[in-house]
């Protein structure tokens, strides 16, 4: 099972930034900490596929209610929680109000913030970044950690067989890119070759977005984490069908 959570960090020139960790529940092994403006949806669904290609898929997934790991409080499911169930991971989530269900991440925000605040003060993104890879290094392959016998996390991760997701096969040529709606509400990307023209929602023109592409499988996010729209891609049309509730708007 993995664990996976957002800390807030200031830049030296005290601009609020955000940290989002990912941790072996069992080894304490730090499988991603990556530095972002602010977390979206997108953000974590990318950083769950970095580290699965390093590392393997995990059985489960662990994190809060926070609205990028969540839509429980919407009613419905972010792109995460669709992605985890298309893969066959469990997802769980902390009960309100309740941290130490995830506190094993909590506790790692706290030695990460206690490496950082003894470093200079991170100008800028890319400099906080380089520091979280220096910590990692050091934090998974050095420093003894009590919880896992005195192990390095990285000893402990390595000494056990991993579980897996129910789906042993997961999809390839996974494809991240943010792009923006027309005036029509449409967005064009290239698949098998050749372009494809999809309509997504007129009332959303405009609207910055993410595709999210898995082989044929498309989903157009929202930043919020909403899922705007969502197809296999046609190999045979250029221009793929318009979704029903759409066409009365079009007409």
């Amino acid at each position: 099972m993995w664990q996976a959570d957002a800390t807030h960090w200031q830049l030296g020139d005290r601009t609020d930034v955000e940290i989002l960790n990912l941790l072996d529940d069992h080894s304490r092994f730090s499988l991603a900490s990556v530095a972002f403006r602010s977390v979206k949806a997108p953000d974590v669904l990318h950083t769950f596929y970095s580290a699965a290609e390093s590392y393997g898929y995990p059985a489960k997934f662990l994190s809060d209610n926070a609205a990028v790991f969540s839509g429980a409080p919407r009613r419905g499911r972010v792109v995460l929680e669709s992605e985890l169930d298309r893969l066959g991971i469990e997802s769980k989530h902390s009960s309100p109000y309740h941290p130490q269900t995830c506190g094993k991440v909590e506790r790692f925000h706290q030695t990460l913030k206690r490496y950082l605040s003894r470093q200079a003060p991170a100008q800028n993104l890319a400099h906080l970044q380089l520091q979280l890879d220096t910590f990692r290094m050091y934090y998974n392959q050095q420093r003894p950690h009590r919880s896992v016998d005195g192990r390095t996390p990285f000893q402990a991760f390595q000494a056990r067989l991993k579980a897996s997701p129910t789906l042993l096969t997961p999809p390839v040529q996974y494809r991240v890119r943010r792009d923006k709606l027309d005036s029509g509400g449409r967005v064009t990307i290239r698949y098998l070759g050749r372009l494809r023209h999809l309509h997504v929602s007129y009332k959303h023109r405009g609207r910055a977005v993410t595709l999210l592409v898995a082989g044929p499988h498309l989903r157009v996010v929202a930043d919020d984490g909403s899922i705007l729209r969502e197809l296999m891609l046609d190999p045979t049309r250029d221009y793929q069908p318009v979704p029903r509730h759409d066409t009365a708007t079009m007409s």
